[in-house]
């Protein structure tokens, strides 16, 4: 997962439509989510843009489905969370005031560094690292 600064993050997915099956089906899916599902030029491979919340709720569907070939794609999503940017756990944290460092490393799965590091900056507004 790439997290240009202040920007939604986009995934790779390699060789997209040649590992699962009913691939419509699974783009509608992810596209209701309200996540962006574009083709990398002329590769195989495609490219996922969605917020934290978008990528909760396709991994969660894609789980309950009953189709086997989509839960790589359920693993690959869950492996590219823990990927996050500082910038994005700072939001996912900001959304929820209150959040403890504990939630936020469950959530999350960062570091606990980088859940203490966001949590004193919302507390206490330090840039400092």
């Amino acid at each position: 997962m790439k997290t240009p600064r202040n920007q939604i993050p986009y995934i790779t997915l390699p060789s997209f439509l040649r590992r699962v099956l009913k691939a419509y089906a699974l783009k509608t899916l992810i596209r209701d989510q309200g996540c962006e599902l574009n083709r990398i030029g002329r590769s195989r491979n495609w490219q996922l843009k969605a917020t934290f919340e978008q990528l909760e709720q396709t991994i969660d569907l894609i789980e309950q489905s009953e189709e086997a070939s989509w839960q790589w794609l359920a693993a690959h999503l869950s492996k590219q969370r823990k990927n996050l940017g500082f910038d994005m756990l700072l939001t996912i944290a900001e959304k929820k005031p209150g959040i403890t460092i504990s939630e936020l490393m469950q959530r999350t799965d960062c570091t606990i560094a980088e859940a203490r590091r966001v949590i004193d900056i919302l507390e206490f507004g330090d840039n400092a690292p």
